[in-house]
């Protein structure tokens, strides 16, 4: 019989005869009570009241009755914890037990028991389990090491365990060293102090090497997760890892395969492309990628998903594949969605004709979804590779010629993107197009057809009548459908004005006075002024130059895609996000990156951005990627930035453990009423200047502006001289330049261009200066910049490179953008939100530094910061000294959280800042000291 009996009986007084047959003398009738008790635990009821008669059954020798009491103690310990201490002398006892199994069952439900009496016990019985004769016992150890941290870090590093655990790495037994691995995983993820609290070396990665080949598949998948986030010292240590790490594609377990090839993935980056091992390398990661699509459908979905990333990055591996990833008339929708968009990152001129004939075949399936996709991948191809082109449109008029309707409209939507990648090419086939105008019913087709009709309105005879025909029923028309026949109409008056003046003014009509979405109407309003006030700047305007569409347009951004091969074989990369993105709580969780790409012929130490800076790369802020080279767009000239005369801060960083700034007064602050000691703080400066910014006022509070430095000297600029600084007003950043022209001959065609910079700093519009700029003539330029630029870190970390023409040349320098200048005008922070975050950024994260020389109060540095967007969350005075917390944003997302002590008639303030980027507290020290001075 088996135990599917003890979930079928369900009576009255159950509970009393439970506890009478818990407390029998019989070893067989207590252990069926205790099934029963189990089973009426599963299947929800509460059973907590016979916590005393269960534990009292632990005392046995019976293996199963003492598994099954342990389960129970799991489930109720944390409800009934005075109790749970019942039976701690049993898990001592047990711990000392001949039996291995009894030790590592006794040591494993200590671990699982969350109660905080319990785990005070819990240390002397795992000490002598971590060292256990037994590798069964030691691997369980090791695990509930883990457990333990996850309830009580700080007893785990006081009790030393983790040394202990350390020291497991170097076990004989191969299980061991992969559970002792994955305890120290998860307990380095769960890690707040954002440093690996063990330093990998090669000597460690040689003894996880020897055990991988030993241990089990689970075991293999932690030891290679762990080698992942190795960096080898060199080339040579990358390969011989490779090497030792490649018989693990041939492993049976898809998660084993997909593990080495993340390792493989990464270690690839170091090495030279060109070298002989690269390419060897790279043909046995195909086999066992195409493998993992025979098997069942949700592991090559996974598969696929990660595929997807590593034909992104590497796309030579799968180059020579593409028939695996022809659809299967019995694969899923999912797959074969997901094999569709690896074929068109597969295709290529040598392999596009078997391509669109698969796809060809692929649009005529039953499935309306995957036809549609098959549809839109013709389309992608034409744009992709440019000698098929034709080819792809010829396709697409077979297709249009079945006259299936969701075919057809999907197909005049792709057209419409190939119309732009080869303008004046295949306009030919738009009659065809126009001839199943009645048939469009989606708004994306019906939208395509009349950007066709609008753009072509010149060659297309009957264009007017095409566009009236819509314009019927053009309040049921969706809103995109609306804007697209807005814009053609126009498009259509500016080519042909004199037919389709009633039709102008009839859809300008329908789009500003009779419609109700504020799109429609701004974009209407904007082409009537432009059509009424200047028709040839509406020409211009309308009617310019589009740019080319690109090639791949779903690409994943290139900093998020080393991250995610970072994470080849975990729920990131099926879901092509970063963890932070969906698992919570890892928000300030270390960054994964991929290790420099190694140029060929160089080795590791002369790629650019190879050595020490790259240990900087694990730490970055995701607002700040890597500097991988320094070139960017301009050219590779000597354009660092001049020498600063920084202001020498005495800088240290908090290393006590325990140590708080706020002290004792931390949680006290938020019990104050904001207008009792903080008002005095920003009251005064915060309102006049919302009422001068709304209403256009005077203020004479004014945001600090750092003194003009001269850039290019006459000598280097060929006579021209550039001074200039960084000024912010009401949200806009400015370059306030000042053009000196100490040449013989006028200067004029000025422009300019920035690198790729830490903020992402750009030209908000081209350079204005007055031409000529004659001899001896002086003239000062503002140039509004913005923050929404490609970004690359730079050193310092508000270095921007320029580049300046002009009639005579074209000129490089470098300038420091002074910090303040990024400060948001909505910094200011909630007074609970900032006291959470001071405590959720640990304490490595803060630095603190002094300003001497200032005799100014706390109320009028707090003025005087808040016209520079630092603004003070709450004063407090604590023992004669008072105490200003403050809030900054930076114009990338970064908060920076500060305390300034001033202590009243001393010149010396002391600012504490803290960040989860710490880069930039340097250069917002550099702007507290220069505002405060102002």
């Amino acid at each position: 019989m088996t135990d599917s009996k003890y979930f079928t009986t369900t009576k009255k007084g159950e509970i009393f005869e439970l506890k009478s047959e818990l407390n029998s003398e019989k070893k067989e009738k207590k252990r069926e009570a205790v099934k029963k008790v189990i089973a009426s635990m599963t299947v929800g009821k509460d059973v907590s009241a016979l916590f005393p008669d269960v534990v009292n059954c632990m005392q046995t020798d019976n293996l199963e009755l003492k598994k099954l009491v342990y389960l129970y103690l799991m489930n109720y310990a944390k409800s009934q914890p005075d109790m749970a201490i019942m039976a701690v002398n049993t898990f001592v006892k047990d711990c000392e037990d001949p039996n291995p199994l009894i030790r590592a069952l006794a040591v494993r439900t200590m671990g699982c028991i969350r109660v905080d009496k319990i785990t005070e016990y819990l240390c002397d019985p795992l000490r002598k389990c971590l060292k256990d004769e037994d590798p069964y016992v030691r691997k369980t150890a090791a695990v509930c090491v883990a457990k333990l941290h996850d309830i009580n870090p700080v007893l785990v590093e006081d009790q030393g365990f983790l040394d202990q655990l350390k020291d497991l790495l170097s076990d004989s037994n191969p299980m061991v060293v992969a559970n002792a691995v994955a305890a120290l995983s998860e307990i380095n993820e769960a890690s707040t102090s954002g440093q690996p609290l063990v330093e990998m070396n090669a000597q460690t990665i040689n003894k996880l090497l020897t055990a991988l080949n030993e241990c089990t598949e689970w075991g293999q998948v932690f030891i290679l997760d762990s080698l992942a986030s190795y960096n080898p010292k060199d080339e040579r240590e990358a390969q011989s890892i490779c090497e030792r790490v490649t018989p693990r594609l041939a492993h049976a377990n898809a998660a084993v395969v997909l593990s080495a090839v993340k390792v493989l993935m990464k270690f690839l980056e170091m090495m030279s492309p060109d070298s002989d091992f690269v390419g060897t390398l790279t043909k046995k990661l195909a086999p066992p990628l195409v493998t993992l699509l025979s098997s069942e459908p949700e592991v090559q979905f996974v598969a696929l998903r990660n595929i997807n990333l590593i034909v992104q990055k590497r796309p030579d591996i799968l180059k020579h594949e593409m028939k695996v990833f022809f659809v299967k008339y019995n694969d899923p929708i999912y797959v074969k969605l997901e094999k569709l968009d690896i074929m068109i990152r597969l295709a290529s001129q040598a392999n596009i004709a078997q391509v669109l004939a698969e796809l060809k075949e692929y649009a005529t399936e039953v499935d309306v979804d995957f036809v549609r996709k098959a549809v839109r991948a013709i389309g992608r191809c034409a744009i992709k590779v440019e000698p098929s082109a034709e080819r792809c449109v010829s396709t697409l008029l077979d297709l249009i010629q079945t006259k299936v309707n969701y075919v057809v409209q999907e197909a005049i939507v792709v057209i419409k993107d190939i119309f732009r990648k080869y303008p004046n090419k295949y306009e030919s086939i738009i009659s065809t197009l126009c001839e199943n105008l009645d048939t469009l019913d989606e708004p994306e087709a019906r939208a395509s057809m009349i950007w066709i009709i609008g753009e072509y309105a010149e060659r297309i005879d009957n264009a007017d009548e095409l566009l009236e025909s819509f314009l019927e029923g053009f309040h049921d028309e969706n809103t995109q459908v609306q804007l697209q026949l807005l814009t053609a109409i126009v498009k259509l008056f500016l080519k042909r004005p004199q037919d389709t003046q009633e039709l102008v003014q009839q859809v300008l009509s329908l789009a500003t006075q009779d419609s109700d979405n504020p799109d429609l109407r701004d974009r209407g309003f904007i082409y009537w002024r432009l059509l009424s006030t200047d028709p040839a700047a509406a020409k211009d305007v309308v009617l310019a130059d589009k740019p080319l569409i690109s090639e791949e347009t779903d690409l994943i951004e290139p900093t998020l895609l080393d991250e995610l091969i970072c994470h080849i074989a975990s729920l990131a990369s099926v879901y092509h996000k970063p963890p932070s993105a969906f698992v919570e709580g890892r928000g300030g969780a270390q960054r994964r990156s991929l290790p420099p790409r190694q140029n060929s012929g160089g080795s590791a130490e002369d790629s650019v951005g190879a050595g020490p800076a790259n240990l900087v790369s694990m730490d970055q802020p995701a607002v700040i990627p890597i500097q991988e080279s320094l070139i960017g767009d301009l050219l590779s000239m000597d354009i660092s930035a001049p020498p600063i005369i920084p202001v020498v801060p005495t800088a240290t960083i908090s290393s006590s453990a325990g140590l708080d700034l706020f002290g004792s007064s931390l949680d006290s602050f938020l019990n104050d009423p904001i207008g009792s000691n903080s008002s005095e703080s920003f009251g005064a400066g915060g309102s006049s200047g919302l009422l001068g910014d709304i209403f256009g006022l005077g203020t004479t509070a004014t945001m600090y502006t750092a003194p003009k430095q001269v850039w290019l000297p006459a000598a280097k600029g060929k006579g021209m001289e550039l001074s200039g600084t960084f000024s912010r007003h009401n949200g806009q950043i400015s370059m306030d330049m000042t053009f000196t022209n100490k040449a013989m001959q006028g200067i004029s065609n000025l422009a300019i261009q920035f690198n790729k910079n830490s903020f992402g700093v750009i030209p908000a519009q081209p350079l204005s200066v007055p031409a000529p700029l004659n001899p001896n003539q002086t003239v000062d330029v503002s140039l509004p910049v913005t923050t929404n630029g490609p970004v690359q870190k730079m050193d310092p970390l508000t270095n921007l490179q320029v580049a300046i023409k002009n009639n005579v040349d074209i000129f490089y320098f470098g300038c420091v953008v002074p910090m303040n200048v990024f400060f948001t005008e909505d910094g200011q922070m909630d007074k609970r939100v900032f006291l959470a975050t001071w405590k959720d950024i640990p304490s490595q994260n803060e630095v603190q530094y002094t300003v001497q020389g200032i005799l100014l109060s706390a109320d009028a540095v707090s003025q005087k910061m808040q016209q520079s967007n630092v603004f003070t969350i709450a004063k407090r005075n604590v023992e004669g000294q008072d105490m200003l917390y403050q809030s900054i944003k930076l114009t990338n997302g970064i908060w920076i959280l500060a305390e300034l002590k001033i202590q009243p008639g001393n010149p010396i303030f002391t600012l504490s800042l803290k960040s989860r980027a710490m880069e930039v507290t340097a250069g917002v020290f550099q702007s507290y000291d220069a505002i405060i001075r102002s």
